[in-house]
């Protein structure tokens, strides 16, 4: 997409959200632009949904437009610098007039509306808020895992030796001190000052630690990893924030950094690096017990409901534990199972695009947004497709849970497998594979479950995704090409809005 196409895209956003007045900050994940805003009345929804570029709205604690993967990493640069260009042009504000009642009223109103949101639970806002943590680190972790894929190749083959030790420092540099980075990010989003968030996480990962005992028991370099990290870093945001009260303003400069990483240094030291690693240890078995045990219904269950977690926005919460079994074991077995979400979605898709012949509009919006399906990003066809039509979305999860219970069985056969990394799904999964049984039984395997994914999906939606009358209510093209209609005959009525069903 050229620059010229992603600043057009942004200055088409831009008015539809209120204007640059309306935008409180701008930020974006791997598929959504995320648009903070001072008053939700003024955002256009329908008309955003109109857009081309855009694929859906989620409503959250922020104003979320998804655009898609690379796209959104574009828009979202160019969309500040047409807020800052247009904030810095415009004229001076006019005198302020006398607030009336009435006015303070609506503002309350508006204020109050906002505040019920409907998915601003404490749970869900704080798991937001972990998913935040973690949500930069994404590219990193992508980067560092398909390197350390590359670098299994060459070792497994013998191939270019010289080459692995350096591969291997790449893949592993980063996952060393992912622990800093995680606290970093922790006392940003938590309202302290990150780098002494930072620096308090990277007493989890200092070699020096192996000389402590607690618990009566020696501590070793990175215990507790990146759930320590979090939870240290998170203490040190409220020992700062006590500091900040009750340190005189003379001395805040020296005693409020030194005491925060020294109060949460030695909690960190002799409590929490302890109970973070045997939470992580616990983690890890669990995950192991439950796909060895139980793994084809394990993996139906799980496939079967990531669909609605990402539809939630709630599926970033799971990446503290995908990192952890990283840390662990190298791979995070929970991530193909998680896939098979996507594969659902994808069969899921192409039944509605062969169900619904005439609809030609829905039909091209299915074609744009399947190859980010197939590379497993599914928030396009959820909300552009399956979701609105309503009994789609569950056939999507149906196909999502067989495609997770063929991957579960494998698992309960001793076959374990799972990515290297977090963020890829689909098929960019496949370089980041690993796994007891090898590379190709690996492979093998998971390509069969998104062939189950596929199919399953696909079937379920063609035979039990419409009632009658969704058929005959969405099986016409609600924007006819007026070609079709040169002889004069009268076109076709546009289709009716579906209920949900």
């Amino acid at each position: 997409m050229s620059t010229d196409k992603n600043r057009a895209t942004a200055a088409a956003i831009l008015p539809l959200v209120g204007g640059p007045d309306n935008i409180t900050s701008i930020a974006h994940c791997m598929t959504r632009l995320r648009i903070g805003l001072r008053d939700r009345a003024l955002v256009q929804d329908e008309a955003l949904k109109a857009l081309p570029a855009v694929m859906g709205v989620v409503e959250d604690d922020t104003y979320q437009i998804v655009l898609g993967p690379g796209t959104v990493a574009r828009v979202t640069p160019e969309l500040e610098a047409l807020v800052a260009e247009e904030r810095a042009t415009a004229p001076a504000p006019a005198a302020p007039h006398a607030v009336t009642a009435d006015e303070l009223a609506a503002q309350g109103a508006a204020l109050k509306q906002a505040q019920k949101a409907k998915n601003a639970t404490p749970l869900k806002l704080f798991l937001r808020r972990v998913a935040n943590i973690f949500v930069p680190l994404i590219p990193a972790l992508i980067g560092c895992g398909i390197i350390a894929g590359l670098n299994g190749l060459l070792t497994n083959s013998g191939w270019l030796p010289a080459v692995v030790p350096a591969l291997a420092a790449m893949a592993s540099g980063f996952m060393s001190l992912i622990a800093v980075f995680v606290g970093y990010n922790t006392a940003k989003e938590f309202g302290g000052t990150p780098i002494l968030g930072g620096a308090v996480a990277a007493i989890i990962v200092f070699p020096g630690v192996a000389k402590i005992d607690a618990f009566g028991q020696q501590l070793s370099p990175g215990q507790g990893g990146v759930l320590g990290a979090l939870a240290a870093a998170l203490l040190a945001v409220y020992v700062e924030k006590w500091c900040r009260r009750w340190v005189p303003e003379a001395l805040d400069v020296l005693v409020t950094p030194t005491l925060t990483v020294l109060v949460s240094g030695l909690v960190t030291l002799f409590g929490l690096m302890f109970l973070a690693g045997e939470a992580s240890h616990a983690i890890g078995a669990f995950a192991t017990w439950l796909l060895a045990t139980g793994g084809a219904f394990a993996g139906l269950v799980l496939g079967g409901l990531f669909l609605p977690l990402v539809m939630l926005g709630l599926h970033q919460a799971l990446i503290p534990i995908h990192t952890t079994l990283i840390e662990q074991t190298g791979y995070t077995v929970l991530l193909p199972i998680l896939a098979m979400a996507g594969a659902g979605q994808v069969g899921a898709a192409i039944a509605v695009y062969y169900r619904l012949p005439r609809n030609g509009s829905l039909r091209r919006t299915i074609k744009s947004a399947l190859p980010a399906g197939f590379l497993g990003v599914g928030e396009p066809l959820i909300y552009g497709v399956s979701l609105p039509l309503g009994r789609p979305f569950v056939t999507a999860c149906v196909g999502g849970a067989a495609g997770g219970a063929f991957i579960g069985l494998f698992n309960q056969l001793g076959v374990a497998f799972g990515s290297t990394a977090i963020g890829p799904s689909g098929w960019a999964l496949f370089p980041l594979l690993n796994g007891k049984g090898g590379l190709v039984a690996t492979i093998a395997i998971y390509a069969g479950g998104l062939a189950v994914g596929y199919a399953v999906g696909f079937l379920a939606t063609y035979f039990f995704g419409f009632t009658q009358q969704m058929l005959v209510d969405l099986n016409t093209d609600p924007e006819p090409d007026p070609a079709a209609t040169a002889d004069g005959t009268t076109p076709p009525a546009p289709a009716k809005e579906p209920a949900m069903s």
